[in-house]
């Protein structure tokens, strides 16, 4: 899946972007959640079916604006919605809970998204972006028939203490506390270690502005406490899809290891933890071809 092709080439001419500025016809709305507002874009029609995209800990919608119009053009309604405590919503949390809690935990946001998925129409094509991923496996343990197929995207092939995989540093990563964790992944991000355009860091730096670093803390703090819905996801009768760059954080085999035990394709793309951002065509085009699967 990773020869050259008209995909990859328009992909390698990828220009700088202004991250905010969505496609033309995109529809803004605020999904109310479990804990509170949820900032969600929505674009297309449901001709051929719904596609959710879910973005991880520190992300947002603005990671899918290249992809949604490759998948609206391809016939599907693609939604989009930032995490309890990111970005746009901030303001969603566990305090607007019933009764309130304290803390973002697992059941915060796995309640979100089932909610998300059963506000539209279901079963619904799902893809779920690094810690995204983790949740979305842990709501089709729960409930499958929300989902028409699954695609994880850079999401930790592991569980428990995912950290303890990632490249070279993974070795160390019992001995931080989730608060420190998530200092080190923010410092990283905001001093641009991944080298990503000006455009790009511009967005990231004023994203952190408005996310809660609160909520980065916990979901750094989830990932340390994954629990196994492996066998559950593995049981799913429903095409899966695992995809990764080849410089993720966590090393290929890892991926390849975890797409088998789950009985999910792979697709390995030359490029870093945000495929999403960096191989959009390549990565819509795989996602179709899945997607194809469900409806045969």
């Amino acid at each position: 899946m990773t020869i050259i092709d008209e995909a990859r080439e328009r992909d390698r001419a990828i220009p700088d972007i202004d991250w905010r500025v969505f496609p033309e016809g995109t529809r803004h709305d605020v999904f109310r959640a479990p804990s509170g507002g949820l900032a969600r874009v929505s674009l297309g029609e449901p001709t051929r079916g719904r596609i959710v995209l879910l973005p991880g800990v520190t992300g947002s919608k603005e990671d899918f604006v290249l992809m949604l119009p490759l998948l609206a053009e391809a016939g599907y309604l693609v939604e989009s919605i930032d995490l309890a405590g990111q970005y746009e919503s901030a303001d969603a949390g566990p305090w607007n809970l019933d009764p309130p809690r304290q803390r973002y935990d697992h059941e915060l946001f796995q309640h979100d998204v089932a909610a998300l998925l059963e506000a539209g129409p279901t079963p619904a094509h799902v893809l779920g972006y690094s810690f995204a991923g983790l949740v979305a496996q842990a709501v089709l343990a729960a409930r499958p028939e929300l989902f028409a197929s699954l695609t994880l995207l850079s999401t930790p092939p592991a569980t428990g203490q995912v950290f303890r995989g990632v490249k070279r540093i993974g070795r160390f990563s019992g001995l931080t506390t989730p608060r420190q964790s998530a200092a080190l992944l923010v410092w990283g991000v905001r001093n641009n270690l991944n080298k990503v355009p000006p455009g790009r860091l511009a967005f990231v730096r004023e994203r952190f502005t408005r996310t809660r670093r609160s909520s980065v803390n916990d979901i750094v703090g989830l990932m340390m406490t994954t629990p196994d819905f492996t066998a559950a996801v593995r049981d799913a009768d429903l095409p899966k899809l695992v995809a990764v760059g080849e410089h993720d954080l966590w090393p290929s085999a890892q991926h390849a290891a975890y797409a088998q035990r789950i009985g999910a394709e792979l697709a390995v793309y030359d490029t870093g933890h945000s495929p999403c951002e960096t191989a959009p065509h390549q990565l819509v085009r795989d996602i179709l071809r899945v997607i194809e699967r469900a409806r045969n």
